[in-house]
Parts: structure tokens; C-alpha cells; sequence
């Protein structure tokens, strides 16, 4: 199913995501070496409940996960890159974390995902691997205007990343949203220019480079939700929801500091 938003369900949107925003810069404030990844879905609940928002998360049961998620974010440190299962795990210094949230308001959904290094402790390798995934983001988005099409913006993230030296995996990528967190057309991380869905005006896309350092295999953890690097390797994900205008790309997503 692909929606296409009228001006009413944008405005919706653009709420959506301002909350999704809002939540992952709150909690990335609050997350320090000693900081619990139950204690991050707790306040992620705590947040999403206050503003009248639904979690896409809690009962969200796909055929690639085990079962009801039952958390209201996911939560994946170093070698864990999406999917991540909050567990009893406590933060250490150097630490790479990555947050994913995605939150229904006034029937409208928003999808973003940070990720950054907890404590003073920060490797060259990790910080060029977010870098990596940030500027294929950025390169998503200005590739996706109206009349371009999915593999504009697949090849555009996927140039970013096959630069900067990593291998690109092409079971999960970015994807449509809209009355629900996952919609076609889904969008690779690697793709070729001119090939795919048209882009119209009024839809919606969360788009997600992440790569792991030096593989593109991914295993599943025994809690059967969290995927990992098949060599244990780190990983960085980074998304943004972005509306497609009669203009280009509105980020949706975008932090209340890094607005323009």
C-alpha cells in the first residue's frame, strides 16, 4: 500500500515528527555510562503517553521478529544495528548507541533513528561510521523531489556509502509511512538512478542508511528481534521521515536546533 497525504494528514505528520524529534534528543540528553536500556524505554513510554501519541512498537508483531515487540523503542548498542530489544544492559564509556523510535499522532506516523557514542571514550572508527550514515541521509533527502524516482534515492545513499568503503545490505531499508509505520515503496540502501515508484507530492518516506564496519551479514540474537553483524563488528543507523512537496524533501524528523 502506498498513501498519499492530503494537506490536513500532513499537517498531522509534521506533529508526528516533531514529537519523534522532540523524544530521541530528550532521551539522547539523558543517556549516559551508567543509564540502563529499560530504564530509555521507560521514558520513551512516559514521553509518547504524555503527548496522547501511540506506540508503532508495542504490538507490532512482523514475520521477521519473534512475537509482539512489547517495547516502545529500540535500543542497538555496538554490534546491534536494528531491532534492538531493550534488556538489562547498562551503558558503558564508548559505548555506540543507536535509538529508533516510531510514534502514531492524530492517526499520522513519524520513524527517525539517532545514533551516537555514550561518554568521552569515542573511537575514529565509530564516529566515521555515523558520519557515513548521516551524509548518505542527507544525500537521500536532496535527491527526493517530485517526478524522481526510488532508485534516485537509493543510489544517491548508496554512492555515500560505497565511498566511504562499506558494503551495503539490501534485506532492510528505508520505506513508505503514513497511516502505518511500514508501507511500500520500500527503498534500499543501494540502487540505481531512474528505476522505481515516482515521487508525488503528499507522500511519505522514512528513509534509513546503517551499515556495519566490515561486513554486510546480519545474525539474529537469541531474543529473536535484534539483528546484529555477523562478525560482531559496530554498526551506526541514522532516519529521518521526510514529506515529499511540490519543492523537494521536508524533513519531518529534523531537531528544533538543527531547523534552518
Amino acid at each position: 500500500m502506498i498513501e498519499i497525504l492530503n494537506s490536513t494528514e500532513l499537517a498531522r505528520a509534521r506533529e508526528a515528527g516533531a514529537l519523534v524529534a522532540g523524544i530521541l534528543q530528550t532521551l539522547k540528553s539523558r543517556c549516559e555510562v551508567g543509564t540502563n536500556l529499560r530504564d530509555i524505554n521507560l521514558w520513551a513510554q512516559a514521553m509518547i503517553t504524555e503527548a496522547g501519541a501511540q506506540s508503532c512498537y508495542v504490538d507490532y508483531e512482523p514475520s521477521f521478529g519473534r512475537g509482539p515487540f512489547g517495547h516502545y523503542i529500540c535500543t542497538s548498542v555496538n554490534d546491534a544495528v536494528l531491532h534492538g530489544l531493550p534488556y538489562d544492559y547498562t551503558l558503558a564509556n564508548g559505548d555506540l548507541l543507536t535509538l529508533d523510535l516510531a510514534v502514531s499522532k492524530g492517526g499520522v506516523v513519524a520513524d527517525s533513528a539517532i545514533s551516537f557514542i555514550v561518554g568521552d571514550s569515542k573511537s575514529s572508527e565509530s564516529v566515521a561510521m555515523i558520519s557515513a550514515t548521516e551524509r548518505a541521509l542527507s544525500a537521500g533527502i536532496a535527491a527526493a523531489r517530485p517526478g524522481a524516482r526510488i532508485g534516485d534515492i537509493s543510489h544517491a545513499i548508496g554512492a555515500v556509502l560505497s565511498e566511504a568503503g562499506y558494503r551495503i545490505n539490501t534485506e532492510f531499508g528505508g520505506h513508505g509511512v503514513g497511516s502505518t509505520m511500514h508501507q511500500d515503496p520500500h527503498i534500499q540502501n543501494i540502487g540505481r538512478p531512474g528505476r522505481g515508484y515516482r515521487l508525488r507530492p503528499g507522500l511519505l518516506l522514512a528513509l534509513e542508511p546503517w551499515v556495519m564496519a566490515d561486513t554486510a551479514e546480519l545474525v539474529t540474537d537469541t531474543d529473536g528481534w535484534t539483528l546484529r553483524s555477523a562478525t560482531g563488528c559496530r554498526t551506526a543507523h541514522s532516519e529521518h521521515t521526510i514529506a515529499i512537496t511540490n519543492d523537494g524533501a521536508e524533513v519531518l524528523t529534523l531537531p528544533k536546533q538543527a531547523q534552518p
